[in-house]
């Protein structure tokens, strides 16, 4: 299944103030990972996102989708195959209902109207949201707002499904509902998020970026216990794996240095 692997090569990006984004990318995620990229703000995350769909292009390296480098040419294509949640809702949400909202993809792509009508149901089931339908969505809370964003890019049925910051907003029932329905997605998923107990319950890998660099690239496991490497890299253990605040006892660490930090990669350029 070539067209659900996402591979970057050498991929760079700086922004037109000067400002770089990211910086000599490098890595391929292959059908059916889980894989969390996390780092503190401004380290690169939603930077590197808007390159795997076409929204930012690389001014040095490469982005593959599958066979397609992703080019102007081929963005339709790959469009279809890589279904992206933004980190804001609002940049997704812009017809009267959110009916509308959830059928403006599957419209696009040509399917008759009872097709439509079944993809936007099913859609909004898998998030729970058949409730909202007839809403306009600027009426709905940042939670619900988040919600149908999903669902919209659900309805499209994408190959691969990347979320920037998915879980903000979200009350926790809400964020519990939204990790139950990342488990059954079963084909590749690609999630930026602060929220390292999210990624430790849905990705086997991660990548941390610092700076704009990939320092670290493995295990979610093996990095989360690295606090050495979180610490350089803006991050905190997942509440998860912190000791107890009332016993003081926590897991003992078997930590692994995965790739050199950000100077040291600069110093070998």
């Amino acid at each position: 299944m070539s067209h659900h692997i996402v591979e970057a090569e050498g991929l760079s990006y700086t922004y037109p103030d000067s400002n770089r984004g990211i910086h000599n990318i490098r890595f391929r995620i292959t059908h059916g990972e889980s894989v969390a990229i996390v780092g503190a703000n401004g380290a690169g995350k939603s930077t590197l996102l808007l390159h795997l769909n076409g929204y930012l292009a690389p001014a040095t390296g490469t982005m593959r989708i599958g066979d397609f480098p992703i080019t102007r040419k081929n963005l339709k294509t790959v469009r279809r195959s890589v279904g992206m949640v933004f980190q804001d809702p609002d940049d997704q949400l812009f017809m009267p209902t959110v009916f509308d909202d959830v059928a403006f993809g599957p419209l696009n792509l040509g399917l008759p109207a009872d097709a439509v009508e079944k993809q936007v149901q099913e859609a909004l089931n898998r998030v729970n949201g058949v409730h909202l339908k007839k809403r306009a969505p600027y009426k709905l809370s940042g939670g619900e707002k988040r919600t149908v964003a999903i669902a919209t890019v659900l309805a499209m049925s994408p190959d691969i499904l990347v979320m920037d910051e998915p879980s903000s907003n979200l009350d926790p029932m809400a964020r519990n509902l939204l990790i139950e329905l990342l488990k059954t997605f079963e084909h590749t998923k690609i999630i930026a998020t602060h929220d390292l107990d999210l990624a430790l319950d849905i990705c086997e890998r991660t990548i941390v970026l610092h700076d704009g660099y990939i320092t670290a690239d493995g295990s979610t496991i093996d990095i989360f216990q690295d606090e050495t490497l979180l610490s350089a890299s803006g991050l905190a253990k997942p509440l998860k794996m912190q000791g107890c605040p009332v016993c003081g006892k926590s897991r003992k660490s078997n930590t692994k240095k995965l790739v050199d930090s950000p100077e040291k990669i600069k110093n070998k350029k």
